[in-house]
Parts: structure tokens; C-alpha cells; sequence
């Protein structure tokens, strides 16, 4: 009976580890952790939130929703990532563009709010992507914003989401990220 017993509960083990190299909030973190202590876990410096680049905000709240405009791969005032995928610029790279944007993201709420502790939860990412005719993988690129938001907020910062290809971004970048976030 032991050993029907490990064979079994073995693989269940190998699943989960598994999925957290996949998706890292499969196994996320705790949520008795701060969202400071998240970002710090993960290395993450909240930037400087940069001045609109047109005739915008970066946040508006209404009601208990937190609207943040589109965010740009920015880093010390200048686009990082730009091109296009399936052109010039690939996968990997997208995906870390995504995640900055999402960092960006996370900074204009921090100033608007005062604290990342006041997010009760992510509610909707939306993920534009510069894309070359026939690239399909939008979804993909998206995932870097997605699963940084579900490292940092665990469960709250699963999300329902868009990603869609556009033939430009403003200044060249590769993604642009927008989130709707609901305040506690």
C-alpha cells in the first residue's frame, strides 16, 4: 500500500514543481506577503513615473477602479524595446518589454494611490503589440506583464486580459500595456 501511495503523491509533487517553472504564481507567493516584499523578492526598483508623452494621465480613478493609461517600455526617459515582432524583434524580448511596461504600470499606481498595498486586485490587463503581418503570438508576449502582475499579488493579480497586434506604437515601441486595478 506505501509504495502505490508514493507513486502516486510523487507525481502530483513533480506537477506543481513543474508548473511553478511555468507559471510561478501556480505556486505563488504567500499572501501574508506584502506587495513590497514581492518586489523587493523579485528585484524590482519601482522607476520614476515619467511625464505623459501627449494630452493624458497616467491614472484616473472612478469609484473604486483604478484606470492606468497606457504604458510604454520606459526606462531613465527612453523607449528601451522597440520594433516589430516577426520583423526585428523576438519573443523573449517582447516578453521582457511587457513586463516593464507592467513595472511602469505599477509605479504611476503606487504615486496615484500612495501604496501598492491599497490594490485589492488586478481586474483587466490590455496588451497592444507591434506586430509584423503574420505574427500570431500577441498572447504570448502578454505573458510577461501577466505573470509578473501574479508574482507580485498572487492570486489578485490574476486578470482577464487582451493582447493585440496593431501595426505601430507610439515611438517605435514594441508593447504598449494598459490595467484596470480595483482599490480596497
Amino acid at each position: 500500500m506505501r509504495s502505490s501511495l508514493i507513486i502516486v503523491v510523487l507525481p502530483v509533487v513533480w506537477l506543481c514543481c513543474q508548473s511553478c517553472e511555468s507559471f510561478p504564481s501556480a505556486c505563488g507567493p504567500s499572501s501574508e506577503k506584502g506587495v513590497s516584499v514581492r518586489l523587493a523578492e523579485l528585484g524590482i526598483i519601482l522607476p520614476e513615473v515619467t511625464r505623459p508623452v501627449a494630452a493624458y494621465t497616467h491614472v484616473v480613478e472612478s469609484g473604486k477602479l483604478i484606470f492606468v493609461s497606457g504604458q510604454l517600455p520606459i526606462r531613465d526617459g527612453k523607449v528601451v524595446f522597440t520594433g516589430k515582432l516577426g520583423h526585428d524583434v523576438e519573443l523573449p524580448e517582447a516578453q521582457k518589454a511587457a513586463r516593464l511596461c507592467a513595472i511602469n504600470g505599477l509605479a504611476a499606481i503606487k504615486v496615484h494611490l500612495g501604496s501598492l498595498e491599497q490594490v485589492s486586485r488586478i481586474v483587466r490587463v490590455e496588451v497592444f503589440v507591434n506586430s509584423s503581418a503574420g505574427f500570431t503570438e500577441q498572447s504570448q508576449v502578454a505573458n510577461g506583464a501577466s505573470l509578473l502582475l501574479q508574482q507580485v499579488f498572487g492570486d489578485a493579480g490574476r486578470h482577464t486580459r487582451m493582447a493585440v497586434g496593431v501595426a505601430e506604437l507610439p515611438l517605435g515601441a514594441v508593447v504598449e500595456v494598459s490595467m484596470i486595478v480595483e482599490k480596497k
